[in-house]
């Protein structure tokens, strides 16, 4: 018994003191535990009119397809961040946006994809979403990197990236001058020196430009994609009239040549030489892509929508044909009352017909 004793006193002294050694396991998991993330506090819709001061064109965003701007307020904590985020029909137009507004001030994300950080704000292009952050002056980098992640994530999912168009040469090239243009407008602003009526956008032209450090100056490499390599015969040809593509060596000289599909187009080369050496950087592939799923309604919605339609439409027609019986009958009744002996009122039951036969 004696050597039992001790035992018994350690296992009821352990008894006692367990429900403070829970509270203290609970209050390290508490004290431990991580901060909330960045939360949306508001959000509203505005136009794009109304947020100009964010250095938004709205001519450049609607020749986008920009359908939708809000206005978001995050917050995590006693700190804020405002966002603007512009809906657009597809990930390469958000894509396309983001390539437009960047400029040499701009730096890409440490760690993140299709996202730069300038001094005033940050840039992402999220799937079919463009966003802008507006950076708080006293916000350090790193922690204002560490808020772009939690909004927006550190890069788009796969499916979006697989939707963007085909990258250009890094090699060489000058920060922030890389552009991806859809229309006339942005490409006025983008490329103001080539008329934007050779491009053919009416025809499905798709463009990017970009700057490259050649030989200590630089160099602006255009590049078109077409639908078919026809329409990229005939716009080339346009281009050779227009510009005199080939056809010139010197200041303005512009140099070019067509592959497949694509269109290619040197300003600012000092020879051909240089032009060809920049054009040969890229590597030309024919691939088949499905069809991204197109926006809007999920395609179930859409058929539930079509087959109450349908019956909505059976219903009207079968309303209409009871409305058109009952005023036949209303009509043939009244004929009886105010015109007893037409046929309108008696029918033909018992008319005769006669047949005058010779």
């Amino acid at each position: 018994m004696k050597s039992i004793t001790p035992l018994s006193v350690i296992f009821w002294a352990f008894l006692a003191w367990s429900p403070a050694l829970v509270g203290a396991q609970r209050t390290t998991i508490v004290n431990l535990a991580s901060l909330p993330e960045w939360q949306v506090r508001e959000s509203r819709n505005v136009s794009l009119n109304d947020v100009r001061q964010w250095g938004i064109q709205p001519l450049v965003d609607r020749e986008y397809g920009v359908t939708k701007v809000e206005i978001r307020t995050y917050g995590k904590a006693n700190q804020t961040l405002q966002a603007v985020v512009e809906t657009t029909p597809d990930p390469s137009s958000a894509y396309g946006l983001l390539t437009f507004y960047q400029n040499e001030s701009m730096k890409p994300g440490r760690g993140m994809k299709l996202a730069v950080i300038g001094p005033q704000q940050a840039m992402m292009a999220r799937g079919a979403f463009f966003v802008r952050v507006m950076r708080p002056a006293k916000m350090p980098e790193e922690n204002f990197r560490s808020a772009l992640v939690a909004i927006g994530g550190a890069a788009p999912s796969r499916n979006s990236l697989a939707l963007l168009p085909p990258s250009l040469p890094a090699q060489g090239i000058i920060s922030g001058s890389h552009k991806y243009v859809l229309g006339p407008v942005a490409m006025k602003r983008a490329v103001p020196s080539i008329p934007p009526n050779l491009v053919g956008f009416q025809m499905g032209a798709e463009l990017q430009t970009a700057d490259y450090q050649l030989n200590g100056r630089p160099v602006t490499l255009v590049f078109i994609s077409y639908p078919t390599s026809t329409i990229a015969r005939i716009r080339f040809a346009e281009f050779q009239k227009g510009l005199d593509v080939n056809q010139k060596n010197g200041a303005g000289a512009i140099f070019g040549k067509i592959e497949r599909s694509y269109v290619l187009l040197v300003q600012n080369a000092q020879t051909k030489e240089v032009a060809q050496r920049l054009m040969s950087r890229l590597s030309f592939e024919e691939q088949v892509s499905w069809d991204q799923r197109p926006p809007g309604k999920p395609v179930t919605v859409q058929m539930f929508e079509l087959i109450i339609g349908n019956i909505i439409l059976v219903l009207l027609l079968v309303g209409m044909a009871v409305l058109g019986g009952f005023l036949l009958f209303a009509a043939r009744r009244m004929a009886a009352r105010w015109f007893p002996h037409s046929d309108w009122a008696r029918g033909y039951e018992d008319s005769i017909i006669r047949l005058n036969l010779k």
